[in-house]
């Protein structure tokens, strides 16, 4: 267990704050922004944002045994607590300093490699995973799904985020322990805006593409942006290591970001496309059934690439992890492509589920209008059959997004299930009936080519009852994730659980029981 005295914690933080005590001399056990959650010995942080405020919660953290209180609240208000309260201009960036400091900055041990975008992050962290690894480097993980330190896998939760900061300094903290040198972090824009990986120093900065996402959050495109570039701007300014001198970014040419991420990185880039020549691209694209060969090429090399995971998204998606083991890590190029060879697989992205049924299916995360689009037109690619798309869009975020899901699907799929995904609070109903408007105005017929089925768990049924020798079926939306929300409940739910359900059904074969969402009962 880790144990650092405050004052040691407070001396090591680049923050100034003010104190009701100058007395710091407690042993701190932890950090917690949670009061539930808070145990003797931590440091209870008052985070504050727009439905809650952690400062009423302070008295109830004293008294379960916190050592010491952060807040922005004024020192004044704080006086008769008997534990130190430190003030600070900004709670969320109190918490990181504060979590890298009790781990004693973790990743100024390590080669840290930041790997944000919209699509595509896990997939491409796992590939520069799987590149250091075929390097022969001790390399661990942290990404939405999992955190991998050396053997051992711990999940980070149930929806697709960066944890947060104590959770990020945590793992990295176990990394350093483990021995790991290398450790690659996927970045949402959620953890680079509320601070989450503040504290931690990038030298390596890639992005897969930054396009029409979370615009519920962040308000237009350019937050959006601005907050994804904030990854890149951490190299501007966080401290160079012995061990590796030189920061980089990596920047997709093809994407429409390209240019302000230029413009912000005061560090060496690389550039790559599957679009044009620049310092990587590739030639010869061949799609297979087994994933997608393609050369990828540069001033001074070409190399044969097969990545065994399909579409053409993944080839710019290996590019980027080529760019940042070969240019970045000075990794052998072949040894980098046998990196991305070696990456078969990743929970919830293009996941087969094969059962011994005459059609595909397939299981996918694509959760976005883009995303959404490369799918069906990846799967087309491997059927001259019909592709039965299934997806729903989140309640309580970018309603944009419902029209340009259903109006994608209505253009490119046979047949589009509109289901539930995550609807929150929102009424399930209006979100089902806006995206149907979106689809029939693209010529969806409901009864033939549109069918909206509420209960996620009845439309994949659907779709496998529908489905006919050598079609696609193809559920979208969740992937890997382990829960769907409904009211402010968190329902256990699996898409590749529920496919098996459904096709053991169909088969008459033994299998998992179909998961419960209250939706059923309707």
């Amino acid at each position: 267990m880790q144990k650092q005295k405050l004052k040691q914690i407070l001396d090591n933080i680049p923050l100034s704050y003010k104190s009701t005590t100058q007395q710091f001399n407690v042993e701190i056990e932890g950090i917690q922004y949670d009061s539930r959650l808070v145990e003797p010995g931590d440091i209870f942080v008052a985070l504050v944002g727009s439905n809650f405020d952690g400062h009423k919660y302070i008295e109830t953290a004293v008294k379960k045994g916190a050592l010491a209180v952060a807040g922005t609240q004024s020192v004044e208000d704080w006086k008769h607590l008997k534990v130190p309260y430190l003030q600070f201009d900004h709670s969320r960036v109190a918490l990181a300093h504060l979590s890298a400091s009790f781990y004693d900055h973790p990743s100024r041990s390590m080669v840290l490699i930041g790997v944000t975008g919209t699509d595509g992050k896990t997939t491409t962290s796992n590939m520069i995973y799987q590149i250091l690894k075929s390097a022969g480097l001790k390399a661990g993980m942290i990404s939405t799904v999992n955190a991998l330190i050396g053997d051992e896998v711990l999940d980070t939760g149930f929806h697709v985020t960066t944890p947060e900061a104590p959770a990020v300094q945590y793992y990295l903290w176990r990394m350093k322990k483990a021995g790991l040198t290398h450790v690659v972090l996927e970045t949402t824009s959620h953890g680079l805006a509320q601070d989450r990986v503040t504290g931690c120093d990038f030298d390596i900065a890639v992005v897969t593409n930054i396009i029409h996402e979370h615009l519920d959050y962040h308000g237009s495109y350019e937050a959006y942006l601005k907050a994804k570039g904030r990854l890149f701007e951490y190299l501007n300014y966080t401290m160079l290591k012995p061990f590796f001198p030189e920061h980089l970014a990596v920047i997709n040419r093809d994407d429409r970001s390209a240019d302000y991420l230029e413009s912000i990185s005061e560090v060496p880039q690389i550039h790559y496309s599957i679009l044009e020549k620049t310092d990587l691209w590739a030639e010869d694209i061949q799609p297979e059934a087994d994933g997608v060969f393609f050369k990828a090429c540069s001033k001074d090399f070409t190399i044969d690439v097969h990545c065994r995971l399909p579409g053409d998204f993944n080839v710019s998606n290996a590019l980027a992890a080529l760019s940042v083991g070969i240019f970045g890590l000075k990794v052998d190029p072949v040894l980098a492509a046998q990196g991305i060879y070696h990456m078969d697989y990743i929970p919830g992205r293009m996941e087969q589920i094969k059962m011994g049924q005459n059609f595909q299916a397939i299981v996918d995360f694509a959760h976005t209008p883009n995303a959404l689009d490369n799918a069906i037109k990846t799967v087309r690619k491997l059927t001259d059959k019909r592709v039965i798309v299934i997806f729903g869009s989140a309640g309580l975020r970018d309603r944009e997004k419902r029209r340009m899901m259903a109006e994608k699907s209505a253009q490119l799929a046979d047949i589009t299930i509109i289901t539930a995904e995550d609807p929150r609070t929102e009424s399930l109903d209006s979100i089902l009936a806006e995206m149907q408007l979106a689809a029939e105005k693209q010529g969806a017929v409901l009864g033939k080519t549109l069918f909206i089925v509420p209960d996620r768990g009845n439309a994949i049924e659907l779709g496998v009852q529908m489905a006919e020798a050598g079609d696609v079926v193809m559920p979208c939306g969740k992937g890997h994730e382990q829960s769907m929300c409904f009211g402010e409940t968190e329902f256990d739910w699996d898409d590749r659980t529920a496919m098996r359900a459904a096709l053991a059904k169909l088969l008459k074969i033994p299998g998992p029981a179909m998961p419960y969402l209250p939706t059923r009962d309707q």
